[in-house]
C-alpha cells in the first residue's frame, strides 16, 4: 500500500488485554499481533474503541505501537496505528513519534473534551497532516463522538486536507450511501463489520472490524462472500446482529 492509497477490506481490531494486576499482558497482546498477523485479513490496527486508549500511559502507548509495527512488518500485514487522544497536544505527539515505524496510516479521532467547533476540527486534523509526513490519515468518527460530522462536513475536510483518506464511521440508509458515493469519490468509507454485507453494495469499502474481533479469517470470509453468495453474507449478517442484541 503506496502513501495516500485508500485502505480497503477488513482490518482486525488488536485488543488490549489486562491481567489481574490491572496491567497490560505483553505476552498475551504480542501473541495476539502474531495471530493476527497470519491471519487472511487485510489489515491490522491498534487503539480502536476496544484498546482502552485513553488510558494508557506513553510509554505503554509507545511499547504496544512499537510492538505492531516491527511484527507486522515482519509478516508484511499492513498495519495502522491509532493515536487517538482527548488531548490535540498529545495526539499530535504521539502521531509524530510513529512516523519512523511507517504504517500505512494513521487513525484519529476529534478531540473530545469539549465538543469542538468545526474550525477547530479543521485547524487540529491540518495539525495532525502537518507531521504525518504524507503518512495517510483516517478519521474515526463513532457514534458516541461528541461531534458527528456530516457527509457534508466531512467532504469538506477532506477538500482541505489532502492526507485523509478515509472516515469509520456507522453508515447510513440508502440515501445517506446515495449521498456518499455523490460527495466522496476515491475515498474510503469503513463501517461496523456487522452491517457490511448491507454496505458494500452500496459504497462501503470495508470495516475496521468488530466481528473481526470474534472472528477474524469469519470476518475476511463474509466480506469474500457478498462477491460469490450475497445470500448467504447476508443471513449470516442477519445471524450476527442477532447475537449481538442478544447477547
Amino acid at each position: 500500500m503506496n502513501n495516500l492509497d485508500k485502505p480497503e477490506g477488513i482490518w482486525g481490531a488488536i485488543l488490549l488485554p489486562i491481567n489481574y494486576s490491572n496491567n497490560i499482558d505483553w505476552v498475551a497482546f504480542s501473541e495476539q499481533v502474531d495471530i493476527l498477523c497470519a491471519s487472511s485479513l487485510n489489515g491490522i490496527y491498534t487503539n480502536g474503541t476496544a484498546a482502552e486508549c485513553h488510558n494508557q500511559t506513553e510509554s505503554e502507548f509507545d511499547k504496544l505501537s512499537e510492538i505492531v509495527a516491527y511484527t507486522a512488518s515482519k509478516n508484511n500485514k499492513l498495519f495502522q496505528l491509532g493515536v487517538s487522544h482527548t488531548n490535540p497536544r498529545i495526539a499530535r505527539e504521539r502521531l509524530s513519534r510513529l512516523t519512523s515505524f511507517k504504517p500505512s496510516g494513521f487513525q484519529i479521532t476529534l478531540p473530545d473534551w469539549w465538543p469542538p467547533t468545526l474550525n477547530e476540527v479543521k485547524n487540529f486534523t491540518l495539525g495532525m497532516e502537518e507531521v504525518a509526513k504524507n503518512i495517510p490519515l483516517i478519521l474515526y468518527n463513532p457514534p458516541h463522538a461528541k461531534v458527528l460530522l456530516t457527509l457534508d462536513e466531512i467532504a469538506n475536510l477532506r477538500s482541505i486536507v489532502h492526507s485523509l483518506v478515509g472516515i469509520k464511521c456507522a453508515g447510513g440508509d440508502q440515501d445517506w450511501y446515495e449521498k456518499r458515493r455523490n460527495l466522496l469519490k476515491n475515498f474510503s468509507v469503513f463501517v461496523p463489520g456487522h452491517t457490511v454485507v448491507y454496505g458494500k453494495s452500496l459504497g462501503a469499502n470495508g470495516s475496521y472490524s468488530n466481528v473481526a474481533c470474534l472472528s477474524p479469517n469469519g470476518a475476511t470470509m463474509i466480506w469474500k462472500l457478498i462477491e460469490s453468495d450475497i445470500d448467504q453474507a447476508i443471513e449470516i449478517e442477519k445471524r450476527i446482529n442477532t447475537f449481538m442484541q442478544k447477547y
